[in-house]
């Protein structure tokens, strides 16, 4: 089953957020401290994702023009008022906000090499360890998250679920369309591209910038189209 990963990785985001609730009475100082260290290991993780770029003027080049379109089209705006939404239907009875949850876990669970190379494996050869370690990464980081943003948190297993369970069935197809040297070139500029806007959360999550990393997911597109034209024109 192609899905079994995205399924069980969308159902630990759901019981960490869930336990989250229930360890809600933590120290806002203890919270504070958890969360810069989560910001810490994050801004690592991304950098670490950065440097494995072989052509990084790929990811300079994605990141700018991916985020021209992600400025004029507004997607952080976008993706706040989807969690306004909910926010308006189930009422913010929870510590944090419901969008600023909904946003910033949707972005830490969604973003990374981790959920397309995951998604690929499960897809194209039915592997689903690197979506089940993704799971246990997610699910205790949803508990924190919930202490601090609240139960908004929760509804970031919908986008997941959706993103990576869109990926595993692309995958089982991939095969006839994309040769392997252009997917392994692919993975290797997202990877990098991705790093950048996991590095950019990270800051956000320590307070140090508020950058619109949202407004940056175009990049990924834009990674695949550079990427593309370079092996069409080897």
């Amino acid at each position: 089953m192609f899905l079994l990963g995205t399924i069980v990785n969308g159902l630990l985001i759901i019981i960490g957020t869930l336990l989250g609730k229930l360890f809600h009475r933590i120290s806002e100082k203890m919270k504070h401290s958890v969360m810069t260290v989560i910001g810490l290991a994050v801004a690592v993780l991304g950098l670490q994702m950065g440097f494995k770029s072989e052509n990084f003027l790929i990811v300079i080049i994605s990141l700018v023009i991916g985020t021209v379109i992600g400025e004029y089209f507004e997607l952080e705006n976008k993706l706040n008022q989807v969690g306004n939404w909910l926010e308006s239907k189930i009422g913010n009875k929870s510590n944090g906000s419901i969008s600023e949850g909904f946003v910033t876990a949707t972005l830490i669970f969604v973003i990374g090499a981790m959920a397309i190379i995951g998604a690929l494996d499960s897809g194209i050869r039915g592997d689903h360890d690197v979506l089940y370690t993704k799971a246990i990464i997610d699910g205790f980081t949803a508990i924190i998250l919930t202490t601090t943003l609240g139960i908004g948190v929760l509804f970031s297993a919908i986008p997941v679920v959706v993103y990576q369970g869109t990926i595993a069935m692309f995958a089982t197809q991939i095969d006839r369309f994309v040769p392997q040297v252009l997917m392994d070139s692919f993975i290797v500029e997202m990877t990098a591209t991705g790093g950048v806007m996991i590095f950019a959360i990270g800051l956000n999550l320590i307070g140090i910038t508020k950058v619109r990393v949202a407004n940056l997911l175009p990049s990924i597109l834009i990674t695949a189209i550079i990427v593309t034209i370079i092996y069409l024109l080897a």
